[in-house]
């Protein structure tokens, strides 16, 4: 017989794919000794076993070999399920390989598969749940060590370290064998060029000075911005210019406080380079201060509370109750505060600013008048008397909610709750 051999390597970084690919190999090898050749090699390197097999690259092109009827091969052999399959895949997988006349040899089952044999649909039915448990086992272990490194010893678990730190080191690895190896522990320290920056931008935001505001300001000071300072670790960003999103990263990061955070991103797993950010609830924070701070931890609260108003000429200050709350149906930006027409107000630009010309084809801006925004709030959500704008605003805002406007459908027409978190949608309009 004539073998196609499938193996795969969940990392690069923590893996040695030779070694790993290679004692694969060899099982397959002892599996199919005397009864065939291996002829062709399909190898996935850094993807999880959870995902699926069309959408791991070669295990696909193995897929679409089974189609071409010059594949030079009539069997697949494996060295470990656990390599291969997870869960209900490979049940998944075997009607196509039957369709295809092509068998699957596996070590656990000494040979090729029988979809029809009791004895094999209970073996995979184990090594399927088996596979799921190893996986869950493993993540549940690491997770809980660095919940409890990062809350208890106030580690630091890697990273890129944020702007205005720098990693210096922090004495050999706790574990022995790594210590041997030569692996040391790294802590965060402030650094002398950037630190200053960062204590600048909490100070002018607690004097009341917006986002955009700072931004604008070290831009015009020529301060580099952090994918500059660090062009190793930020290769994909431009390290042009300051933006809104990154002072309004740097003023949400607690770790500026000096105490270690982790779990504020969460990874896809079917996808490791699609990031996600994981509510206030779910961080671990360190009971104590690890590294330097850069901002006291009464500062940084207040910093989060403060919205910053600009002052009119007769020195009054502007209120716009539904700040933060409203979002753009077509373009899914949050919607800017404009005070026009001598009463509060939103627009959303889609993206346009004065440092970008605007699209002569692009989306018309989006307005709304907040009069009667809150005319529509108190017909859709007030249920009684003491329901008044002031109490659904802050019912919104402790949901979670937000209300999504839209430009091509009437203002308000459904009542719409999402899940609430980390934001729902309230209605459309």
């Amino acid at each position: 017989m004539q073998f196609a051999f499938y193996a795969r390597t969940s990392t690069e970084d923590f893996q040695d794919p030779v070694s790993s690919c290679g004692w694969q190999r060899e099982a397959a090898q002892i599996l199919v000794a005397g009864r065939g050749v291996i002829v062709a090699e399909f190898v996935d390197i850094g993807y999880s076993r959870r995902v699926s097999w069309t959408e791991r690259p070669q295990s696909a092109a193995l897929l679409t070999a089974l189609a071409d009827p010059e594949r030079g091969w009539n069997a697949i052999v494996v060295g470990e399920y656990e390599r291969a399959f997870s869960g209900d895949q490979l049940t998944q997988l075997l009607p196509l390989f039957q369709s295809s006349d092509v068998q699957l040899w596996m070590p656990e089952a000494g040979g090729p598969v029988d979809p029809g044999s009791p004895v094999h649909q209970a073996l995979m039915l184990l090594l399927g749940g088996q596979s799921q448990r190893e996986v869950l086992r493993a993540r549940y272990r690491v997770l809980a060590a660095m919940r409890n490194q990062a809350a208890d010893q106030g580690r630091f678990l890697g990273g890129r370290p944020p702007y205005g730190y720098r990693l210096v080191d922090a004495g050999p690895h706790p574990n022995r064998a790594h210590a041997r190896w030569g692996r040391r522990l790294h802590r965060l320290d402030a650094d002398p060029v950037t630190a200053p920056h960062v204590r600048w931008m909490f100070a002018q935001r607690l004097a009341g000075m917006s986002v955009a505001g700072i931004a604008r300001r070290l831009n015009e000071r020529g301060v580099p911005c952090p994918s500059n300072v660090d062009r190793e670790r930020n290769p994909h960003r431009s390290g042009q210019a300051w933006t809104l999103r990154t002072v309004a990263a740097i003023l949400g990061n607690p770790r500026y406080t000096g105490r270690q955070v982790w779990n504020r991103q969460s990874t896809s797993a079917a996808d490791l380079a699609v990031r996600s950010w994981n509510a206030p609830e779910e961080w671990v924070i360190s009971t104590k201060r690890s590294h330097p701070a850069l901002v006291s931890d009464d500062d940084f609260v207040v910093a989060q509370a403060i919205r910053a108003a600009r002052p009119t000429q007769d020195g009054n200050r502007r209120v716009y109750l539904l700040a933060g709350l409203l979002r753009c149906g077509p373009c899914g930006r949050r919607l800017d505060s404009h005070w026009v027409n001598g009463r509060p107000g939103y627009r959303c630009r889609h993206g346009f600013t004065s440092a970008r010309p605007r699209e002569v084809s692009g989306p018309k801006c989006l307005y709304v008048r907040e009069d009667r925004l809150l005319a529509e709030l108190l017909a859709k959500v007030g249920g009684g008397e003491r329901d008044g704008p002031a109490e659904i605003i802050a019912a919104l805002r402790a949901d979670g909610l937000v209300i999504v406007c839209h430009t091509d459908i009437p203002f308000v027409t459904a009542l719409n709750k999402k899940e609430p978190a980390p934001q729902g949608e309230l209605f459309r309009g």
